[in-house]
């Protein structure tokens, strides 16, 4: 029995260890904080380091689907579809993010960002700088 007990819960260590982080492999719609308009449908994705990306898997908004003109060096002219616009975040526990880097497509630039998921729902907090600089989209899961 005490051999049974052992196995059980070191199998449930190692099953908890292996468990992908809640943010892998889900699909959230992008909402613009300025129009609420959806924008693209993004997938995250966890690295072999523990972190975080996300890629645009399809864009919403017609005529933007093309190239990321304004963006800077590897992601300029890259097309939309495909381009990853999340990188880093990292889960530092009670469903927070933190530590990633987050590209804007239509202004090119590059900011910090912080991530709350709440349910079906996950604020993204980009800034430079503070916090407290920044702006907040919230984006919606897809099921």
């Amino acid at each position: 029995m005490k051999k049974l007990c052992v196995a059980l819960g070191l199998f449930a260590v190692a099953t908890l260890a292996s468990a992908a982080d809640p943010l892998n492999g889900t699909v959230w719609k992008t909402i613009d904080d300025k129009t609420k308009a959806a924008k693209a449908l993004v997938k995250f994705t966890e690295q072999k380091n523990g972190t975080l990306s996300a890629t645009i898997q399809q864009v919403l908004t017609p005529g933007e689907e093309n190239a990321c003109s304004k963006c800077e060096g590897q992601y300029k002219n890259k097309s939309l579809k495909g381009l990853t616009i999340v990188h880093g975040l990292k889960n530092v526990g009670q469903n927070k993010y933190d530590g990633g880097s987050i590209i804007d497509p239509n202004s090119g630039r590059t900011y910090k960002l912080k991530a709350s998921l709440n349910g079906n729902t996950l604020d993204m907090r980009g800034f430079l700088g503070v916090s407290a600089l920044g702006r907040t989209q919230t984006w919606q899961r897809v099921k």
